[in-house]
């Protein structure tokens, strides 16, 4: 009769433990698939930038005579940011380039902000009102979505490294993953000079 009641109990945690690794795991697949997303959300704010800058600029650029220079690092900023592919097992290195190309987009749209406004008669107009407004948008835009998928991989990596969810985490292939870090440097205050 022991015996009986012993296998019971035994078949009852086995059936409990399945039912807790299928939870546990179910809810690290959710998580995955929110780091995922975020990734994504960033992706596309990237994408917006480097779809948008430019055509913003031939707006402004119609009623502009500024460097022909200013506007040719605008473009390769841009081609070079287009042509970054990074996905999400690429990791620190792969967000840390694709981070640096779209950084010197913004950083040259930014100097042709500057060159534009050496120029009173384009500082009132609605064209460059609106280049700077989308400018700011976009840039809250990448803002926004690099700090959704931190807090994405933060959940996401307490959820892994968590006891006992870290043995189920091991068990099926789920490990850590590096989120954004700021640049080497970006503690520091940004100049703005006029005169460039």
């Amino acid at each position: 009769m022991g015996k009986k009641y012993l296998g019971y109990i035994i078949g009852a945690v086995l059936v409990l433990a399945g039912i807790w690794f299928a939870i546990t795991f179910n809810s690290l697949v959710k998580k995955d698939e929110l780091v995922l997303k975020q990734f994504n959300e960033v992706q596309n704010a990237y994408q917006r930038r480097v779809d948008l800058i430019p055509n913003l600029v031939n707006v402004v650029k119609g009623g502009a005579a500024y460097e022909q220079t200013t506007l040719q690092k605008v473009i390769e900023a841009r081609a070079k940011a287009g042509s970054m592919n990074v996905n999400l097992n690429d990791g620190a290195s792969g967000y840390l380039q694709q981070t640096a190309a779209q950084d010197n987009l913004a950083s040259s749209a930014n100097n042709l902000i500057i060159k534009v406004e050496s120029y009173p008669e384009l500082r009132g107009t609605r064209a460059f009102v609106d280049l700077q407004v989308q400018l700011e948008g976009t840039e809250r835009r990448i803002k926004f979505a690099r700090r959704d998928f931190n807090e994405a991989i933060a959940d996401y990596n307490s959820k892994v490294k968590s006891f006992p969810v870290n043995l189920v985490a091991g068990i099926t292939g789920f490990s850590a993953k590096d989120g954004f870090a700021s640049d080497a440097g970006a503690e520091n205050a940004v100049e703005i000079n006029f005169k460039k």
